[in-house]
């Protein structure tokens, strides 16, 4: 019984990233040596300016410092593995580690897609329906909001990535990619998987394509309201709602390329790029994007520079 345990299920896998690009491990290498500092730096900052700052402790910054410190945790679950992986010859895994990085990064995933929606919604009352937006978006609300995306990601992760893991692989433990990633533990595993890939099209259609819709929804009824406006109240919902649809464009279109098609039709280096996009790029970029687009935040930050180098 122990035997067969062990075959299906070997004691570690063998990540091949790029093995067979091997001038692309180094450069990718220092990138993330930058970014993944870059990303936990600029997240912080970006938590730490939405708390101690009064003049932004209201529901959009508080549903920010949520994407913050999830996008910290999401390029957590997977760079310092590949820092590792690309550092060493020996590029591997344990299976308890895959299975940790699968829930946590799915987690993540599935966490960022509702908030992004949740955000759009927060956008469109306070555009769409100012003179009722502190009424609407209370503390209690935005507490309950975020709770739903976080347990949300968490109930889509867990049933996914629990039923993936069951499937039989027949001693094979190379992984075509860089990280522990459900559509490529079903592309890898042997025997019947047709219904894990039509549960997991199922499943990313209410994960990816309903929130999806509902920002589209959202951002139609704010361009509708927006153009209606003086151009300085124009010019202002525009820089806020700029920011948000950037970051939403940037992590759904990297995450629908991989997530809403069978997993045998994926090709061999695409996941690869894409996990690096919506893993590592887009939660480097998500501060400086909302920093560079928001006079307050940039505000804020100005302020808190000063008055650092003053008291020195």
């Amino acid at each position: 019984m122990m035997g067969l345990i062990n075959e299906s299920h070997p004691q570690e896998f063998i990540l091949l990233g790029f093995t067979n690009r091997p001038w692309l491990e180094l450069p990718l290498f220092i990138l993330l040596l930058i970014t993944y500092p870059m990303a936990m730096t600029g997240n912080i900052s970006i938590i730490l300016v939405s708390r101690l700052e009064p003049r932004l402790h209201s529901p959009m910054y508080f549903f920010l410092t949520n994407l913050s410190f999830l996008d910290m945790c999401y390029t957590t679950s997977i760079v310092p593995q590949m820092l590792f992986n690309l550092g060493s010859s020996r590029k591997t895994i344990s299976y308890l580690g895959c299975a940790v990085q699968l829930y946590f990064f799915h987690w993540m995933g599935g966490t960022e897609c509702l908030l992004l929606a949740i955000m759009s919604l927060d956008r469109y009352v306070a555009i769409c329906r100012p003179l009722h937006y502190t009424l609407i978006m209370n503390q209690r609300l935005c507490n309950l909001l975020a709770s739903i995306a976080w347990l949300g990601g968490l109930i889509y992760a867990v049933p996914e990535a629990s039923t993936t893991l069951q499937l039989p692989l027949c001693g094979l433990n190379k992984l075509d990619h860089l990280v522990c990633e459900i559509p490529i533990l079903i592309k890898t595993a042997c025997g019947e998987k047709s219904v894990n890939e039509l549960t997991l099209s199922v499943v990313c259609i209410f994960m990816l394509a309903v929130p999806l819709c509902l920002i589209l929804t959202s951002y139609a009824c704010i361009g509708h309201t927006v153009f209606k406006m003086k151009s300085e109240g124009r010019k202002k919902a525009f820089g806020t709602c700029s920011s948000h649809l950037v970051v939403v464009f940037l992590f759904y279109g990297s995450t629908i390329s991989i997530y809403l098609q069978p997993p045998s039709s994926i090709s061999k280096d695409q996941p690869k790029f894409m996990a690096l996009f919506y893993g590592v790029v887009t939660p480097t970029l998500n501060p400086f994007i909302y920093t560079l687009r928001n006079k307050d935040v940039k505000g804020v930050l100005g302020s808190l520079v000063r008055r650092i180098f003053s008291s020195k």
